[in-house]
């Protein structure tokens, strides 16, 4: 039986839930139970999939004995970018906990500030594979790249209007994270200082979340700041592609 291991942010909680639904290989679904997993539960739980179960503990976890693929998900807090050592120190300490259950990790994470460079090294003491989402030959930039299609659609959006704050579904949902103390607690006078020359909300949307509701989620955000609302289409293709990438190493074994 083959267990492959999810370690995501609560950023990609929705992406990563719509790709496991609609995977025909994925049996039964654990989801490691905490405040930062719940929101990723309820959307698996809202598209239909009956195969999944919460555990307190990792060392809970039990791999059936079925013939398809298993997977164990953990999802850890938006708080830990505040400060790349911090996100390395989790991610490594997570990866350590989950790499005894699983046959390789699917990373929900992007180079984000370079803390994940050199995520094989990082991580090795997992003593599994370690999938990055990959951009040509290099990991995505970050979440964000990710979903709008890597760095040079990232880049040609920074060009076009330099001042953009970009608004991925998980970002509309968890913007307000941003000035609560466990995220680092942003000081709402700050970032009006930091936003002074930001123009525009860009919405990248995708299949996980309609485009009235992303808008509906940020009409604040965007009167707080003064910014106007754009819109371009994302995609999940790397997130696929990253999928089946550690997938297709469990094959060969």
């Amino acid at each position: 039986m083959a267990v492959l291991g999810i370690l995501t942010c609560e950023i990609l909680e929705l992406e990563f839930a719509h790709l496991l639904a609609k995977d025909p290989e994925v049996d039964r679904i654990t989801v490691l139970d905490d405040t930062f997993s719940a929101r990723f539960f309820e959307a698996l739980t809202s598209t239909g999939h009956h195969r999944k179960k919460r555990i307190p503990l990792l060392r809970d976890f039990s791999p059936t004995c079925s013939d398809r693929l298993e997977v164990l998900v953990r999802v850890l807090e938006i708080g830990l970018h505040s400060r790349k050592t911090l996100l390395q120190e989790a991610l490594l300490k997570a990866a350590r906990e989950m790499g005894r259950y699983v046959d390789g990790i699917v990373l929900g994470y992007g180079l984000c500030g370079n803390a994940l460079e050199k995520p094989d090294e990082l991580l090795e003491d997992a003593g599994v594979p370690i999938f990055i989402p990959m951009d040509e030959d290099h990991p995505v930039d970050d979440c964000v790249g990710l979903i709008i299609g890597g760095r040079e659609c990232y880049y040609g959006e920074q060009c076009r209007v330099a001042g953009t704050f970009f608004m991925i579904p998980g970002w509309t949902r968890h913007w307000k994270g941003m000035f609560e103390s466990e995220y680092g607690a942003l000081d709402f006078e700050l970032a009006k200082i930091l936003f002074e020359h930001y123009e525009r909300s860009l919405l990248v949307t995708n299949v996980v979340l309609s485009e009235e509701t992303m808008r509906q989620n940020i009409e604040e955000f965007n009167r707080l700041f003064g910014f106007r609302t754009d819109v371009r289409r994302g995609t999940l293709d790397i997130l696929h592609s990253t999928w089946e990438r550690a997938k297709g190493s469990l094959d060969k074994k």
